[in-house]
């Protein structure tokens, strides 16, 4: 008596779990590039310094670039100083420590090294209005 071998099985590679893995890392890599991105205006040169601390940024920190003449820009787009002040505000109602009545987000004011330094202050003065107290400044190592 004769048997027939039965034909092996084609090898087929399932498509569509690779596709779902594959679309779930882009959305990762998408994602988490987006929060390692930090703001950096290249019309704002910052001082050097050869002090200071690591350049770890704080989750949600606003980032305010004082350009050369004093222009503000957050988040890539010009603003006037009353555009700020309302920005500041609202973002501070949004973080606003029920117990102490401050803001806890956090701004760092990059300001390009021959900005005057009375247009600083002004930014800050405006941070300090909105509630704002966890204020830091950028600058750049010196190079060595």
């Amino acid at each position: 008596m004769k048997f027939q071998k039965p034909a092996p099985a084609q090898g087929t590679v399932p498509l569509a779990p690779m596709i779902d893995v594959v679309f779930l890392l882009l959305i990762f890599f998408i994602v988490t590039w987006k929060f390692s991105r930090d703001e950096v205006d290249l019309n704002v040169s910052v001082p050097t310094s050869d002090q200071g601390e690591s350049d770890k940024r704080p989750l949600g920190e606003i980032i305010v670039n004082v350009r050369s003449g004093g222009i503000l820009t957050v988040d890539g787009q010009t603003m006037t100083e009353s555009q700020l002040r309302t920005k500041l505000n609202s973002i501070a109602r949004a973080y606003e420590d029920e117990a102490t009545g401050k803001s806890r987000q956090p701004v760092r004011i990059r300001g390009a090294s021959d900005v005057e330094y009375q247009r600083i202050v002004e930014v800050i003065d405006l941070c300090q209005e909105a509630g704002i107290w966890n204020i830091s400044f950028s600058t750049k190592k010196l190079a060595q």
